[in-house]
């Protein structure tokens, strides 16, 4: 009967231990720690740099207004034609055109004598991505784009990025490493205890591409061209890394 008992506590003990072990690790935690039992150094390492961007997402397109939907619809088909055709002309690949927005909305006004919404028209969407490789060229395609669009054309944004971040990720994640180390070295000095190796090591990378509002300008009559400056990008990446102590 005591054998019994043993074994069967035994049994109990073996899966409560091993239930806490594959807790810990789907949490993220080291194998052996728990929420109540982490110990040694835990530090934040930040590593940032700068990068000049390689490519340039403008979004942009036509919005018509008419009475009817089908000459609305015809008024922006013919402009979005025009403003596609410009778009590659000036050296945008048809595979980095890119529909995002196309919507046809009834527009209405409150009419006070009859108590009620009346139809005055619709108005025709239509928005696109363009991904500029050329990011020097962009004044220049906004230009082109507007002067083939006409009054119809809109410009929202540019947003700027990295085609291949790899590079500057790399950078930045030793001296993420670097900061967290220096930081773990210091707190270890002041609490009298010895650094030990990294037991816990995790990633978190943010790089926040710029944004910048484009308004367009009248396409008629205007000889200045539009200025873009694409600047710096910071790419920051971050670690959170836990030393032993010895």
């Amino acid at each position: 009967m005591k054998k019994k008992i043993l074994l069967l506590t035994g049994v109990i003990l073996i899966l409560l231990t091993a239930g806490l072990l594959y807790g810990c690790q789907q949490s993220g935690s080291p194998a052996g720690y728990s929420a109540y039992q982490q110990t040694g150094i835990w530090v934040t390492g930040e590593g940032k740099v700068t990068a000049v961007p390689d490519i340039a997402d403008i979004q942009l397109g036509i919005q018509a207004q008419a009475k009817t939907v089908a000459d609305a619809q015809t008024q922006a088909a013919k402009a979005m034609n025009d403003v596609m055709s410009a778009l590659t002309a000036n050296g945008v690949a048809q595979k980095d055109i890119q529909t995002q927005y196309f919507s046809i909305q009834q527009l209405t006004r409150w009419d006070s004598d009859k108590q009620e919404q009346v139809v005055t028209g619709y108005q025709v969407n239509n928005m696109v991505n363009a991904k500029i490789r050329a990011v020097d060229k962009a004044g220049a395609i906004i230009d082109a784009a507007t002067q083939a669009g006409g009054d119809l054309t809109r410009v929202n944004m540019i947003q700027f990025s990295i085609d291949d971040q790899t590079v500057y990720n790399d950078l930045a994640r030793e001296k993420a490493m670097a900061d967290a180390r220096d930081t773990a070295k210091q707190l270890a000095d002041l609490s009298g205890v010895k650094l030990g190796k990294p037991i816990y090591i995790s990633e978190a990378g943010v790089s926040t591409p710029r944004t910048v509002p484009v308004y367009a300008k009248d396409a008629v009559g205007e000889s200045s061209s539009t200025s873009i400056s694409a600047g710096e990008l910071e790419i920051t990446l971050t670690v959170q890394v836990a030393y032993a102590i010895q």
